[in-house]
């Protein structure tokens, strides 16, 4: 019986999906179907490709040598059948299509849906692929074309064409309501030594920042409780007196309002970071990811402040 030949991008597009995800289930999950009819696509492809392009391990799949050859060379068809596609709609003059964006969890609400809804009402066509992950985590997925584009922490300002200010926020120590060292507002860094703190798990960027920089004040942070989450963190924190998070503005915005959570912003140093919108350094925007660019960066506001920030 001959084997059926991928007539479009589709099947490559799922086989990128199965490798970057290592599981047939998960990709099914993805999609909304059944593992059955993932693995029989995935099983033509490779009657097609004349040889396995997955092997199976004990947590999922993992790529084949000639898996990971057809990985490099597929990345790219479809990349530039994606933006032929795109090229031929944006003559029509309408854009669309899928707009891949990677985001940090602390910044991504409420700027997520205020685009959600700016696209709906002005750009129905274009779809939305967002992806949660840690700074380096974003850094690699822009660099390897896996996202059109990343909102990102930086430490300095943005000097490139490529790198977009969005915001500037400051670093809080934030604790459960009435709490005696956050209720003024602000702390020095220093009352941060002794304290019993929920910090990001290592390694971590942010964490290796927040580490150095009690060094270089002569001494180590106590963390009781290591989760990336940031909603244990939180959770955390607001019911356990005595126990102290660090983060950012945007993160405990609503629950301050609510009166859930209290924060102080850490000073000497003040820990400022700068949130901005990655562009890829090569390659070029789909009309369809060049309109949520520009929408990220007209939106006002984008994730809400505490009193004070600036």
């Amino acid at each position: 019986m001959t084997p059926r030949q991928p007539t479009n991008p589709n099947s490559f597009r799922l086989f990128l999906e199965v490798a970057e995800l290592g599981s047939f289930t998960k990709a099914a999950a993805q999609r909304h179907t059944v593992q059955s009819h993932i693995s029989r696509q995935i099983s033509d492809l490779e009657a097609a490709c004349g040889g396995p392009l997955f092997r199976r391990t004990g947590r999922g799949v993992a790529l084949t040598e000639l898996g990971q050859r057809v990985q490099t060379r597929v990345r790219g068809w479809v990349r530039d059948t994606d933006q032929l596609l795109a090229d031929i709609r944006a003559d029509a003059g309408l854009p669309m299509g899928e707009v891949r964006l990677a985001i940090l969890p602390s910044a991504a609400h409420p700027l997520i849906t205020r685009l959600y809804l700016r696209l709906q009402a002005e750009y129905p066509l274009i779809r939305l692929n967002i992806r949660e992950g840690q700074g380096g985590e974003l850094d690699t997925l822009l660099d390897t074309g896996s996202v059109d584009m990343a909102v990102l922490f930086r430490f300095r300002k943005p000097t490139g064409a490529d790198e977009k200010l969005l915001a500037t926020a400051g670093t809080y120590l934030v604790s459960i309501p009435g709490d005696r060292l956050t209720r003024d507002g602000t702390v020095d860094f220093m009352q941060l030594e002794g304290l019993r703190l929920v910090l990001p798990r290592r390694p971590s960027h942010w964490r290796a920042v927040l580490d150095e920089t009690a060094r270089s004040k002569g001494f180590a942070l106590q963390a009781v409780v290591e989760a990336d989450s940031l909603r244990v963190q939180k959770e955390l924190v607001a019911h356990s007196p005595g126990l102290y998070s660090v983060l950012g503005p945007f993160s405990v915005a609503e629950e301050m309002r609510a009166g859930g959570l209290q924060a102080a912003r850490i000073v000497s140093p003040d820990l400022r970071r700068y949130v901005t919108l990655a562009l890829p350094k090569q390659g070029h925007l789909t009309p369809a990811a060049k309109v949520v660019a520009r929408l990220i960066g007209e939106t006002d506001e984008p994730w809400g402040t505490l009193i004070g920030e600036p």
